[in-house]
């Protein structure tokens, strides 16, 4: 395997990683894994320009999942009071400001174990106002039929999102009401109905180090890589069964940025929920190891989030600029 391929080289687009090469990956020497993540990223897109997503919560609480990190299953004691689904001008006008304010992507999340018909409509008329806005469109709304794909397709969807969360091998101790196979299952009607995929995980959920490597190889041996790789840190939230949960090293969290970059080199690799809890330095590491996306605004479903001043003020630190509507995200030629 050849850690140091030269500036420029693209790299060879995978879908046969085995876990023991990831492993071997994962366990570089820091400074090797980085180097060659970030030769990896530096080859494909431009390494200081990040792309900004904005996410609103269109139907929060209430959902009959048990999800045991999220704050809105019914299931668990969080003090959320659910909510009905948001009424349409309400989502475009928040989206107007998002794209005002420097986002591309307006990314809309239900929490439903999967979208009734009589919501459909409102959907519908969300994703087509979003996009009249300019702005890519983004929906979770938890799992999906081949029809329900179809019509979001027709609508002019973008991105779905619909995160596996962890490996196969933990996804029981975090989740029972669906199964690791329900998730792909969703994955590959969206894909068949030629929507791009948004898919990643969270870490810090008590996994082990295999967890978060076993993770990335279900996502990189997919048919398709997921267009859009979201990497979660755990937000550890009170009357949920992982309220004490959410260490983990930096170093390690980095690591499967890294990782993440390495393995799937085309994918948008998105620094997503847990900002909050990092340092400048940390998230630097991040940009530097791949990361090319995060999430703006000052909340994230129901959890706080940086605000725009102080990504612009950190962005400006770190010589970061922002993606701008209608550019293309990675190089046409090795640069």
């Amino acid at each position: 395997m050849n850690m140091h391929a030269p500036i420029g080289q693209r790299p060879e687009i995978r879908h046969d990683w085995t876990r023991e090469e990831a492993q071997a990956l994962y366990d570089l020497p820091f400074n090797d894994l980085l180097l060659k993540a970030h030769l990896t990223h530096r080859a494909m897109f431009d390494a200081n320009t990040i792309q900004r997503s904005q996410l609103l919560s269109i139907k929060t609480g209430g959902c009959p999942e048990d999800c045991g990190y999220c704050s809105q299953s019914a299931h668990h004691k969080t003090g959320l009071k659910a909510s009905k689904l948001v009424e349409v001008e309400r989502v475009l006008a928040e989206a107007r400001k998002a794209r005002d304010a420097g986002s591309t992507r307006y990314c809309m999340g239900a929490a439903w174990r999967s979208p009734k018909e009589r919501d459909m409509e409102a959907i519908v008329a969300m994703v087509e106002g979003v996009k009249e806005l300019g702005m890519e469109t983004c929906m979770t709304l938890g799992m999906l039929t081949s029809q329900d794909a179809a019509r979001l397709k027709d609508a002019g969807l973008d991105y779905y999102n619909h995160n596996i969360d962890t490996s196969e091998r933990h996804y029981e101790n975090v989740i029972k009401t669906r199964t690791f196979a329900d998730r792909l299952e969703t994955l590959a009607h969206v894909r068949e109905a030629g929507i791009k995929v948004c898919c990643g995980g969270i870490v810090g959920m008590g996994e082990e180090k295999m967890d978060r490597v076993d993770m990335l190889v279900t996502l990189a041996t997919l048919p398709e890589h997921p267009q859009s790789v979201p990497v979660n840190l755990l937000i550890p939230v009170e009357g949920t069964p992982l309220e004490n949960e959410g260490k983990i090293d930096p170093i390690d969290f980095v690591r499967t940025i890294a990782l993440a970059r390495i393995m799937m080199p085309a994918s948008d690799v998105r620094l997503s929920a847990g900002r909050t809890a990092m340092s400048a330095e940390m998230q630097a590491l991040c940009f530097f190891a791949g990361a090319n996306s995060v999430f703006a605004g000052e909340t994230l479903l129901t959890k706080d989030n940086p605000g725009e001043d102080e990504d612009t003020a950190l962005f400006r630190r770190l010589g970061l600029k922002n993606l701008q509507p209608g550019c293309e995200r990675r190089n046409a030629e090795p640069v």
